[in-house]
């Protein structure tokens, strides 16, 4: 019987090269399809080990997902961007990778990242998804979220809806 060490920690300058493997497999399940190909292996690029290592050390908490072997997850969150919402906190995004997703880990990695916004005093929380994005949609609900908004916003020329939903 083998024990598996779950963490949820805070990104490292050496976590980069895994955050852009999640990135990139994540977004390749979740996106293709909804968002225009060319956009979407643009924000590939942009995406690089380089970028994270220098998001790793800016402001905005950034944790990971590890099982042991390096993050196969993460989330980045903080102050909510959006004044026009009724939150204080807001996640910008949580992904996982594919083999990961639907195993209870990104319900971990949410919780532990609400109550890093509540003792921040973050407490009511928002989170936007495309609204194509079903299993996000699915999940974010699935969570207790309520939609609160919903705006459309061109991407790669392509009109799409962003959903916002609040956690109180």
């Amino acid at each position: 019987m083998s024990d598996l060490l779950v963490s949820i920690r805070h990104a490292k300058p050496e976590d980069a090269a895994a955050l852009s493997r999640v990135f990139d497999a994540a977004w390749r399940e979740a996106y293709l399809g909804i968002i225009p190909g060319i956009t979407l292996e643009k924000m590939f690029a942009r995406r690089s080990a380089r970028w994270w290592r220098s998001t790793v050390s800016r402001g905005r908490p950034l944790v990971v997902l590890d099982l042991g072997q390096g993050a196969v997850g993460y989330a980045s969150y903080g102050r909510c961007r959006d004044r026009a919402l009724p939150a204080k906190g807001e996640i910008d995004e949580l992904y996982l990778l594919p083999e990961y997703q639907g195993l209870g880990f990104g319900r971990r990695l949410f919780k532990a990242v609400r109550n890093d916004l509540r003792h921040r005093e973050l407490d009511r929380v928002a989170v936007w998804a495309l609204e194509d994005n079903e299993r996000a949609c699915a999940f974010y609900e699935g969570m207790g979220g309520q939609k609160v908004a919903r705006v459309e916003e061109r991407i790669g020329g392509t009109p799409l809806a962003k959903v916002a939903y609040l956690f109180r």
